[in-house]
């Protein structure tokens, strides 16, 4: 189950080679149309934006309560991935709601929306996150940063956190500094790891790059969710 909900983004029908292969592993791919998006209009948007960011991962809790609920998967088998300012979404719906999940994928992610600012592209983010300058848009970051809401002793799922180390749009600390609190808080005993590109940066146009870390994602998530092509050999 993947989301995004920031900037007016819409999920909209696309071709995707890295979808097409967990298709053929016979793995559900869910796109969820969070508040954040556009897929109903501005309303839609501005409805997970700033002070109402909540919604953006309310709304993926709920998507995969649906789809729980209605037998497609379950939590031990169910993954969240968020990519970028999706990296809000998933840290969010992960430190709150962890028994929903059984691994999660935090891809070159913002974890940590209260230093947003203090990183190279922080100022051209404020426009859509708020500012720690004004005291209501700091509590919104407050509330948005995942990093703040890692708490001890929590059962948290398997996550992977990936960063860019030539990364100037979501600096490497951000899903770094995640992966370290996720670490030292969970009870689980389920492995959370940072795995850093040192290749390229937020993206690649490099297909050969691209798809390795697509595979150590996914390969690492569908492990933990128990697919059994994925499990380590006696």
């Amino acid at each position: 189950m993947t989301g995004y909900g920031a900037y007016g983004v819409s999920g909209t029908p696309y071709f995707s080679t890295y979808s097409l292969a967990l298709l053929n592993k016979g793995v559900i791919v869910a796109e969820t149309h969070v508040r954040g998006g556009s897929e109903k209009g501005e309303s839609w948007y501005k409805a997970g934006y700033k002070t109402t960011k909540p919604n953006t991962w309310k709304d993926f809790i709920a998507s995969g309560e649906y789809l729980i609920n209605n037998h497609y998967t379950s939590a031990s088998h169910l993954i969240g991935e968020g990519t970028s300012a999706g990296g809000i979404l998933i840290g969010r719906a992960i430190t709150e709601r962890p028994d929903l999940f059984a691994a999660a994928i935090s891809n070159v992610s913002c974890s940590n929306a209260l230093r947003m600012e203090n990183s190279p592209n922080g100022l051209n983010n404020t426009k859509e996150f708020g500012t720690v300058k004004d005291s209501v848009e700091a509590r919104a970051l407050y509330e948005m940063d995942a990093f703040q809401h890692v708490k001890d002793g929590t059962k948290y799922p398997a996550v992977i956190c990936v960063g860019g180390m030539n990364d100037p749009r979501v600096i490497v600390w951000q899903p770094g500094k995640f992966a370290a609190a996720l670490q030292n808080a969970t009870a689980s005993g389920k492995p959370v790891l940072l795995a850093v590109n040192y290749d390229n940066g937020h993206f690649t146009e490099n297909k050969e790059i691209a798809y390795r870390n697509f595979a150590n994602m996914f390969s690492f998530a569908l492990w933990q969710a128990g697919h059994p092509d994925f499990q380590a050999k006696k």
